[in-house]
């Protein structure tokens, strides 16, 4: 399969959830698109809550304890920047105020978020299942989060 047909598949679960399938963009952030691939690949993601859902804003998730101040043991990545634009399921890298910072974490927005441009790192775009990431359980931590069942690139 060629990189750009590169996707990532978050089943969300029976029930309410469903697959989201996101095309990888190694010509956006080659190093970001490594990192994802390499920790689902490891299956890191499994099981792996969405912490921080915002209506009207993003959902993120890919801390391993949940609280969104964790990582994976890998270093942290180089930023990879790009002028992508944070629009409605745009998925881009989260990290701390240093710029350097992304790790695990990550967040897939449900509106534009253009404030964002150029500050936080664009690696992938929402193909299909939108609509399962509309329907996370929102909160900062939500009450009963919803979680990534596993996540698998093909």
């Amino acid at each position: 399969m060629s990189e750009d047909k590169l996707t990532l598949t978050l089943d969300t679960g029976n029930g309410e959830g469903g697959d989201v399938v996101i095309k990888l963009r190694p010509d956006l952030a080659p190093g970001h698109v490594e990192r994802i691939k390499e920790l689902a690949g490891e299956g890191f993601y499994d099981g792996v809550k969405f912490h921080r859902v915002i209506p009207g804003f993003m959902a993120q998730g890919g801390c391993p304890n949940g609280t969104g101040m964790g990582g994976s043991d890998k270093p942290d990545l180089k930023a990879e920047f790009n002028d992508h634009p944070h629009t409605r399921g745009v998925c881009s890298m989260a990290r701390t105020s240093a710029p350097n910072s992304a790790n695990s974490q990550f967040f897939i927005c449900f509106d534009d978020a253009r404030f964002l441009d150029r500050q936080y790192t664009v690696w992938g775009e929402v193909e299909e299942g939108m609509d399962h990431v509309d329907a996370l359980p929102k909160g900062e931590p939500p009450a009963n989060p919803g979680k990534i069942v596993k996540a698998t690139v093909s």
